[in-house]
């Protein structure tokens, strides 16, 4: 009776977890701001996570955030940003690789800032248009939160 009641009280607290959706839209330039942010999203999964309910995470990068995603970043970065993207780039891996956040890369951002498309990390997707990614997820109920 006692297993039964723990097995249904599993199955209550499994049902309650609520799902907080959300696609985090990038375009800064600042490094070190890059940094804090990719720091954020992850304190912030781990607490969602801590309390017992579920995260479904999306971070769509243009603009001055796209360096973050090549193997190469310290050939396009100025010199005094180097550390701050590759403390970037090493908490976008871990988001990535330990928490299934889905990460987007804009096509035309990669361009811009002179990256081929063969530098590109393996998990990032690499998108024509992340704005229309980022409507996407919007029209999917996920909570818009930008970085700029």
């Amino acid at each position: 009776m006692i297993k039964a009641l723990i097995v249904i009280s599993i199955i209550f607290s499994a049902l309650q977890a609520e799902e907080y959706k959300a696609v985090f839209d990038c375009s800064s330039n600042k490094a070190s701001y890059i940094k804090s942010r990719m720091w954020l999203v992850g304190k912030t999964l781990d607490m969602i996570e801590k309390k017992g309910d579920k995260a479904n995470f999306v971070l769509t990068l243009h603009g001055g955030c796209v360096p973050m995603v090549s193997s190469l970043y310290d050939e396009i970065v100025d010199d005094e940003e180097v550390d701050d993207i590759k403390a970037a780039q090493k908490l976008l891996i871990g988001l990535a690789k330990k928490k299934n956040v889905k990460v987007i890369v804009c096509a035309m951002s990669l361009s811009a800032n002179a990256i081929e498309q063969k530098e590109v990390l393996p998990f990032v997707k690499i998108s024509d248009n992340s704005f229309i990614d980022t409507i996407h997820y919007q029209n999917q109920g996920y909570a818009l939160m930008t970085f700029k």
